[in-house]
């Protein structure tokens, strides 16, 4: 029994070591606090204001001794009664620092409800509430009783706090809120109904919760039958709703062979790109707070190896492509080995002239290997400068393979084995049909001279 606790002990070490690898050590929550004038609005026992002070500071009491978390809050609605409406009528109580809990409690008991919901600009305000002094994990916590008073527009503003991650995506409990209200903070962040004193109490605690926990996830790379061996692949995850980059790791497999577990941030919902050739896709993860959720992708691979003499092709690349899809996917040096996902390719290889190989095929856990064969050398001989061009004689047609220099009388080409023609005329001529046209063979390993006059 004792070697399973330490055994255990050392799991949770490890498990927190990772935790700090992967994310800031530090999570700072910022309390949005409604104190408008509704908030006077009898509920169940009490007041939504008596009820929400109570068991905010309950709440807080619970939070104490925490390490590497820091807490303030803003108020809004509490400085400017209505008629008139202020819309300014937001402010940072208490700003973030360790050991302030007392204060926020001294701050949240004395609060008087009196004005309007300027939520907007309250969310607004808080950017600025989140020091930049120290990498944190940035936390909202809205608590309100109503919907937005001032023409501002909360989801918006969310969403583009978001993009530039000033915070995660915002908590936000609703106190005793009309139900036709509730859709409209579906879009702020996450949303809790509390319909009654008990429910705002379980809020509380469930979204500390997601907010303190690790989660752990892993990623399982799918080989051909559907077993999780594929590894050692970059992966990026992105922030689903804004698109922005939060995470990039290397796939790898721990000492049993199984996918590693990452431990991660819940708050977030994460689209993943796993970086293989071509890429494979996992469209929309959604973690539970404090579970392991497995997610997994068809990622089966093979080698594909482009074999040639490096005297003739040291500086050759192959581009390759999916069948009949004109996107080129990698650019492969020659003698160099590429894992691509399996399946069929079209392959263009930059010799001259170009070599297309069509329908390759890669299998799972196989290296395919296409041999170039060693060309040979023409060195063409012209009288005068000129203009011309040396042409492919393949299945009954003629192929361009280039364009001859039209500044130099001799000209040496490394070229594929095959059937040629060199065609070309003098710049003295301006006549079309002095035009010269030669016949050759190139053969692996030759070399031959052409005169053309």
């Amino acid at each position: 029994m004792k070697k399973f606790y330490l055994y255990f002990a050392l799991f949770l070490l490890a498990n927190w070591i990772n935790a700090q690898s992967n994310q800031p050590t530090l999570t700072r929550i910022l309390f949005v606090f409604d104190a408008s004038q509704s908030m006077w609005a009898k509920w169940e026992s009490d007041t939504r204001i008596n009820i929400a002070k109570r068991l905010m500071i309950q709440l807080l009491d619970s939070l104490k001794g925490l390490e590497n978390v820091e807490l303030a809050l803003r108020v809004y609605g509490h400085q400017k009664p209505v008629p008139p409406q202020d819309c300014s009528d937001t402010r940072l109580e208490v700003p973030f620092k360790k050991n302030n809990i007392d204060e926020i409690k001294n701050v949240i008991q004395k609060l008087e409800p009196k004005g309007t919901t300027p939520i907007a600009r309250s969310l607004e305000a808080a950017a600025l509430d989140f020091p930049k002094s120290t990498p944190s994990r940035n936390i909202v916590i809205l608590i309100t009783d109503g919907i937005e008073a001032c023409d501002g527009d909360p989801c918006a503003v969310s969403i583009e706090l978001q993009k530039q991650k000033i915070f995660l995506k915002p908590f936000v409990i609703g106190v005793g809120l009309d139900a036709d209200f509730k859709k409209s903070f579906e879009c702020v962040g996450q949303y809790f109904d509390a319909a009654s004193e008990k429910q705002f109490q379980s809020a509380l605690g469930i979204v500390i919760t997601q907010a303190l926990n690790n989660t752990t996830m892993q990623v399982n790379l799918l080989d051909a039958n559907e077993n999780p061996t594929e590894t050692d692949v970059s992966m990026t995850f992105y922030e689903k709703k804004t698109g922005k980059i939060i995470y990039n790791f290397v796939h790898s497999l721990n000492n049993k062979g199984n996918p590693d577990t990452l431990i991660i941030d819940p708050l977030i919902q994460y689209s993943i790109t796993v970086h293989t050739i071509p890429p494979v896709y996992i469209d929309s993860v959604k973690l539970t707070p404090g579970k392991h959720t497995i997610v997994g992708t068809n990622a089966a691979q093979g080698n594909l190896i482009v074999k040639a003499n490096t005297i003739y092709f040291k500086d050759v690349k192959c581009l390759i492509r999916k069948k009949d899809n004109p996107q080129i996917l990698h650019v492969q040096s020659i003698n160099e080995s590429s894992r691509l996902l399996i399946g069929n390719y079209d392959l263009e290889i930059l010799t001259l002239p170009r070599l297309y190989i069509n329908e390759v095929n890669i299998r799972p856990n196989h290296t395919t290997t296409i041999q170039i064969p060693n060309p040979g050398m023409v060195t063409l001989i012209f009288d005068a400068q000129g203009y011309g061009a040396i042409l492919q004689e393949k299945d009954n047609k003629l192929d361009w393979v280039i364009n001859l220099d039209p500044e130099q009388t001799r000209q040496t080409y490394t070229l594929l084995p095959g059937n040629y023609r060199v065609v070309w005329r003098s710049k003295n001529t301006k006549k079309i049909a002095y035009s010269i046209e030669k016949k050759f063979t190139i053969k692996s390993d030759t070399s031959i001279p052409i005169t053309v006059k």
